[in-house]
């Protein structure tokens, strides 16, 4: 699997894992109309939780940013330090592509 198809699998990851604590958010906004101490308790534990996976989510988010910042800055000086070598394995990507696509 590509760099770039990890990126976008690790950024759609993320993204959901956002939508599912919104979600979890609003479920427990919803139930703190009910009552009981039971109840209040569970409410306090879910509310941790969620603090704690939203810490984990930021944290996930700096490790992907960070790493993704390397790999754009390690492509970048590769290019650089080897143009021509870059302009020849970009033709023949760009070529057996076109063959593939041209096939169908």
């Amino acid at each position: 699997m590509s760099n770039a198809a990890l990126t976008q699998e690790k950024e759609q990851l993320l993204e959901d894992v956002r939508e599912v604590l919104a979600s979890t958010e609003d479920l427990l906004g919803a139930a703190s109309d009910e009552g009981g101490e039971k109840a209040r308790e569970l409410r306090k534990r879910v509310a941790e939780n969620l603090k704690v996976a939203k810490a984990r989510l930021v944290e996930a988010e700096q490790v992907i940013v960070g790493k993704a910042k390397v790999a754009a800055k390690a492509t970048d000086n590769y290019v650089h330090e080897n143009p021509w070598k870059s302009i020849g394995i970009a033709a023949g990507v760009g070529f057996l592509l076109g063959m593939l696509v041209s096939r169908r």
